[in-house]
Formats: C-alpha cells, structure tokens, sequence
C-alpha cells in the first residue's frame, strides 16, 4: 500500500486496557496476528471474550496465527459512514476465515483490488497499518492470488 487507508480525522478503535481484547491490539502493534485460545480446554476465538463458551474457563492466552486467510463474504461500501471517509467510497470491505484457524472469521478492509475482482475462497493475507500518533495498528488484509 503506498499511502495509508484511514484518512486524517478519522477515529480510529482505542483499545481499553480493561478490556479481553488488549492482547489483540497489543499483537497487532508487533505485526502479529493473535486469536484467543482458552488455556483449560484449548478451544480458539475471536472476538476475544472473558469466558470461554465451550468450557466456562475465565483462562486463556494468546495463539499466533499466520495471517492467511480466505474470503467467506465480501461487501463493498458505496455511503461514508464517516465523513473523514468521503474521499475513500466505495472500499472493500471482507469476512476472511482464517486457514490455520478453521471457524474463526474476522472482518476488515481489503486494499489494493477491485470490488469486481474480490470473489469467495479468494485468497488473502493480512497487512498491518501503523498509526503511531495514535498509538494503534489495524489489521487490514491484502489478496496473495495475483
């Protein structure tokens, strides 16, 4: 990507340190993508969470993930939802399952491909976005077919 996708002015997500979803910010920073794990039965999640829904642990960890991912849904975003976004309509936005995660999905923007190009099964990787002023880095994802 040569010029970042979020806009100036444009709020970006501001992890709250009490909340389970820090490590995921945390790893993001580091260029690393993490999905939660329960410590007791093992099992993986995202979104990150206090409990564990298959055992009722309140126990995890951090599992890094590669980053590969495929395109189960895709939608392209035609209206600004923010008008810092104005000048980027229409954009890519995708639900990718992750490969080395079976059932876990995530949801972000897709960057530098066509809205007419994107299909499902695409292949894709994610890309961090830094934003030092703000002290965050969004997981974006990038097709790897081309």
């Amino acid at each position: 990507m040569t010029e970042s996708f979020m806009p100036a002015g444009m709020p970006l997500p501001q992890p709250d340190p009490d909340s389970p979803d820090v490590g995921f910010w945390e790893a993001c920073n580091r260029h690393e993508l993490v999905v939660q794990r329960c410590s007791d039965c093992g099992v993986l999640r995202h979104t990150p969470e206090l409990i564990c829904h298959e055992c009722y642990s309140f126990k995890y960890d951090w599992h890094k993930v590669s980053g590969k991912a495929t395109v189960y849904s895709h939608m392209n975003v035609v209206h600004p939802v923010h008008p810092a976004l104005r000048d980027r309509v229409p954009f890519n936005v995708v639900l990718v399952e992750l490969s080395d995660a079976p059932g876990i999905r995530m949801i972000g923007n897709l960057v530098d491909c066509a809205y007419g190009d994107i299909h499902i099964g695409m292949p894709v990787e994610v890309v961090f976005e830094d934003h030092p002023n703000e002290g965050v880095t969004l997981p974006l994802w990038k097709r790897t077919d081309k």
